[in-house]
């Protein structure tokens, strides 16, 4: 058992679940970021190659001279469709991953007190990969159904910014507790997602509150994280502009902006991965409200020893 093992079946109060989060943050942010990396090493080269490939598109773009036409400017535009292509594969692969390995983390933790092997997360993932496959698809589904709903809200003053606001949180708070189902509860597809959508709405304010509050420590997070690169590509192009340096025509400067955007975009890949291990002491505090089964083991286990 780990020492600084962080029991998470518990039947805790609001705040207490978010204090609970940032103990385990504080206890397991190493050791997790380090096996997050070896599983997001795909990710990680595929954000840095679109990085590149829209940073170069755009930069072309900016820099096209229109008095000679389009003819010569097919590079520019390959470089911005490919790397949007490539874009989309990171966030499908990425959503595909860290909602795996962030509920695979979870329950590893909590199945083995604290002590995590790395082998049993893959082998968790592979078990599982049939029904995160139909879960991702159908997910995209109702993402669609949930674009197609915020624009028609988008024409209703501040109401519909609200709803807007409720309906993403909800949507997160399903998929994140129906992954957490899958590998936690070893669930098929229709059960987990029956037990994500019925957590969701029996704890309905808590979870929204519970979203909105993860949120925005995870926006903090993303700031901080992408607040060195952006002061530092915040000086380079002051000095570049001082000093008349063609940004748009300039290699070194495409690639401070390609490493720039890329950091970006790592930072809010890795912000939805520790949305996602919330979720997972969301999860089991939900559980264990329900199904009391934690602490009836605790009550029968002093029944043995007595």
């Amino acid at each position: 058992m780990n020492e600084n093992y962080i029991e998470l079946r518990t039947r805790s109060t609001f705040g207490d679940i978010i204090n609970t989060y940032f103990l385990f943050l504080k206890h397991n942010f190493k050791a997790y970021t380090n096996l997050y990396l070896k599983y997001n090493a795909v990710s990680i080269i595929l954000t840095l190659i679109s990085s590149y490939l829209l940073v170069t598109g755009f930069m072309g773009l900016a820099s096209r001279d229109f008095r000679f036409g389009m003819g010569n400017n097919i590079a520019s535009d390959s470089y911005l469709i490919a790397g949007a292509i490539i874009l989309f594969l990171i966030v499908f692969i990425t959503s595909l991953i860290n909602y795996s390995f962030s509920s695979a983390y979870i329950a590893e933790y909590v199945k083995n007190d604290g002590t995590i092997v790395s082998k049993n997360i893959r082998k968790s993932i592979l078990n599982n990969i049939g029904t995160i496959i139909i879960f991702i698809l159908i997910g995209g589904l109702l993402y669609i159904v949930y674009i197609v709903i915020s624009g028609l809200l988008a024409f209703i003053p501040l109401l519909g910014m609200l709803v807007q606001y409720g309906l993403s949180f909800t949507m997160t708070a399903i998929f994140g507790l129906t992954f957490m189902s899958i590998f936690s509860g070893k669930k098929g597809f229709g059960e987990a997602i029956s037990e994500g959508f019925d957590f969701t709405f029996s704890n309905f304010w808590k979870v929204i509150l519970y979203g909105l509050v993860i949120g925005i420590l995870n926006l903090m997070i993303t700031f901080l994280i992408v607040s060195i690169p952006s002061f530092i590509l915040g000086i380079y192009t002051y000095f570049s502009v001082e000093s008349n340096v063609d940004l748009k025509t300039s290699t070194f400067a495409t690639l401070m902006f390609t490493f720039g955007f890329a950091a970006f975009l790592l930072s809010f890949i890795y912000t939805q991965a520790l949305s996602q291990l919330s979720y997972g002491i969301l999860y089991h505090n939900l559980y264990e409200v329900k199904h009391n089964v934690f602490l009836q083991k605790k009550i029968d286990q002093i029944g043995i020893n007595e």
